[in-house]
This record gives structure tokens, sequence and C-alpha cells, in this order.
């Protein structure tokens, strides 16, 4: 009765586990969440006062597919502010990062051709290739090279039906960047191919100090790069992204745009001209400092427990640990610390094959006092469990 993809896709297991717990929150017990990737804060407060002023003054109607040209040049102004120079004409607002990446899919794939995601990676973007016919193919990436892709692992990895390249920077579940020069040597392969490279950098500004390129526009001008006001901008629930693309590339998306979207919400858009407001960015910066002091906490407090992190992440608010030492599956160990100790972590199936018993993924999207409330009861856990080290 129903189509063949929508019987194939698996549900996430991240969200039996938030349904779970809010089963225990409802009997009024404390759940410890560091299993969703959504900033605990809300929306800056000059956010919200420009929706409000922009519902007060009637902007509720359909805008250009492409998004009002306020908050384009907004996204271009943020691009030079970091010293890379994007036409607005190459910016589109989409309907979140979900709206864009469906854009994308519809733009550059036909049914049978392949395209190259990593294992872990973002769980939905193989739905997204299978959505238009096309064929997702993982590239298995391990801790070894940081779980990015080297660019001998793309050349392996691309066939006949190849038509190009879905990665990640800073990357779900891991936090880890591409290396500059590993993207531009990828990059340049994909094109020598007559493929397409689309860089999800939904993270863009959540990133340590050490990182050396904030976008890889700055490296590869002509690559698609998707991004989001959920993440750094705290603006998750209002359903706002946008997409960089080549010049040649803007006339049929925004095609594809007006048929399947017809425009991006517009209250949302003009909320996120003041996103890049003075005021809002300080609230932001504020931000990215207290996820670095969280993240801080969270990873010593793992590693005094025994746990092994092998690789400390470049951004995002992730870490991705290898429980291997508890000789316990992935998936047990997170629905043993849900059902017996109220704290909620997500385990590797969610993001794909590779090594998916082995780590879990901790969100440190939850206070200080919830992060240390949360590391006390896996002590106990492991000490339950015969485990403590």
């Amino acid at each position: 009765m129903y189509s063949r993809l929508s019987n194939d896709i698996s549900p996430f297991t991240v969200m039996q586990l938030v349904q779970r717990a809010s089963e225990f929150e409802a009997q009024g017990q404390r759940v410890v969440h560091f299993e969703v990737g959504e900033p605990d804060f809300q929306t800056a407060a000059p956010i919200v006062a420009a929706a409000h002023s922009a519902l007060d003054a009637g902007r509720t109607k359909y805008t250009a597919a492409q998004g009002i040209s306020e908050l384009r040049q907004c996204i271009a102004d943020f691009y030079k502010s970091q010293d890379i120079a994007i036409p607005v004409g190459r910016i589109l607002v989409t309907s979140g990062a979900s709206g864009g990446l469906v854009l994308l899919a519809s733009l550059l794939l036909d049914a049978g051709d392949e395209l190259l995601i990593t294992d872990p990676g973002y769980p939905c973007n193989e739905v997204f290739a299978k959505l238009v016919g096309g064929l997702p193919k993982k590239v298995p990436v391990s801790a070894e090279n940081r779980f990015q892709p080297t660019l001998a692992d793309i050349q392996s990895a691309w066939g006949e039906k190849t038509k190009g390249v879905l990665l990640a920077s800073p990357a779900n579940p891991t936090g880890t960047m591409l290396d500059a020069d590993e993207l531009i040597a990828i990059q340049g392969f994909v094109a020598a191919q007559g493929g397409f490279f689309i860089l999800d950098e939904i993270y863009q500004n959540l990133t340590r100090d050490h990182v050396t390129y904030t976008s890889g526009l700055s490296l590869c001008p002509d690559i698609f790069v998707l991004n989001s006001f959920s993440k750094y901008f705290g603006m998750t629930g209002w359903r706002l992204g946008w997409v960089v693309v080549p010049d040649a590339a803007v006339e049929a998306l925004t095609k594809l745009a007006q048929n399947l979207f017809i425009s991006p919400s517009t209250p949302a858009q003009y909320a996120a001209v003041a996103a890049f407001a003075d005021d809002a960015m300080s609230i932001h910066s504020q931000r990215k400092e207290t996820f670095e002091t969280r993240a801080k906490i969270l990873y010593e407090g793992l590693v005094a427990l025994g746990f092994s992190i092998p690789v400390i992440p470049d951004g995002a608010f992730y870490l991705y640990v290898d429980i291997s030492h508890t000789n316990m599956d992935s998936a047990d160990f997170c629905w043993r610390l849900i059902e017996e100790y109220q704290v909620a972590v997500t385990p590797g199936y969610d993001f794909g094959d590779s090594d998916a018993g082995r780590y879990v993924r901790f969100a440190y999207t939850t206070s200080e006092e919830a992060i240390l409330l949360g590391l006390e009861r896996i002590d106990q856990a492991l000490q339950d469990w015969g485990l403590k080290v």
C-alpha cells in the first residue's frame, strides 16, 4: 500500500529513546539528556523580537523562492566577515537544511545515480538520495583518519554510477572537520570526474580555535554548500537554512524551490535577519563558549570513568565515545542506561554500520549541572554492572 521508500526507512533509535525519556519524565523522574543534537538554549531574544515585529507588520505572505533579499545579503555579509566573497545571487534560503538537501538531491541526482556518503554520518543523507531514486553508497571512516574520508577513500569508492559526494565538516556524530588539503584534493578529483561536491556546514562557527578554515568555500569556491540557522544560531524549530551553489545551478535550483516549497517561512526569514545583528551575534558567541566549557567537563568526566574518546572533535557539540571496554553493544548500553539510570545517549547504529556497536554519541547540549549528574549516574551504572575501572 505504501511506497518502497517509506517501508525502507529505518526508525531513529534516538527518537525511541526520546519517547522513553518522556515516559519517565511523565512519571516525575529526572532524565539526563545526552541524546538529541539540539541546543538547549532558547532562541536569542533579538531574533524573537524581530519575529514579533514581522508578524505585527503583516509579513506573512509568500516571498521569492530564493528568500528575501535582506536575509540573503546578511548571509553574504556573514561570509564576507570571514574573508569569503560570495555573490548574493548564489545564495538561496531554504526550509531548513533538510529542505536544502531535498533541493540539492533533486537537482543533482537521477534514478540510479550513486552518491558517496560517510559511515558514520548523518543518517538522513541516504534518505534524501533515495527520495529521487539515487543510490547512497557508504564510505566507511574511522578514528585512524579522524572519521573523515581521505582522497584515497573517495577514489576507491568512486564507480561508473557515482555522480558526487556529500561530506560534512564539522560532521555529525563525530564533530571532526575535513583537513583543508584533503578537502581541496577531494574536490579536485571529483571535478575531474565531472561530479559534484556537497559540503554540509550546518555546524559552521561552532568550531574550536585550532580550526584553520571557517567554510570550505574559502578553499573551493564552486562547491555546493549546505547551511542552517538551527545550530550556531539556535533556531531549530524555525526551520530555516540556506545553500550556496555555483552560478550555473541557480536558475534550475530556483525552479525546483518554486515548485517544491513555494518559499521559506516568511516570519522566520525576517527573524533570521536579526540573527546577524551585533547583539544577537554576541549571544551566539557566548553560547559557543558555554559549549566549550561543557565539552571539557564531559570529556574529562568520561575519560576518568574509563571511556576512550579516540578523536577530539573540531566542532559541533558531540563526543563520539568508544565503549568497547564495557564489552557491551552500543544499543544494549544505551537502552540499559535509559531504563536503569535515566540517562539518554545515542548508539552508533543511528549513524551507520561501521563499528556501530562500539561507539555512542554524547551531545553536550545540556547544562553543566545535568552533565555532572549524568556522569554520576554513569559511574553508578559501571559500578553496578561490575565494570568500574
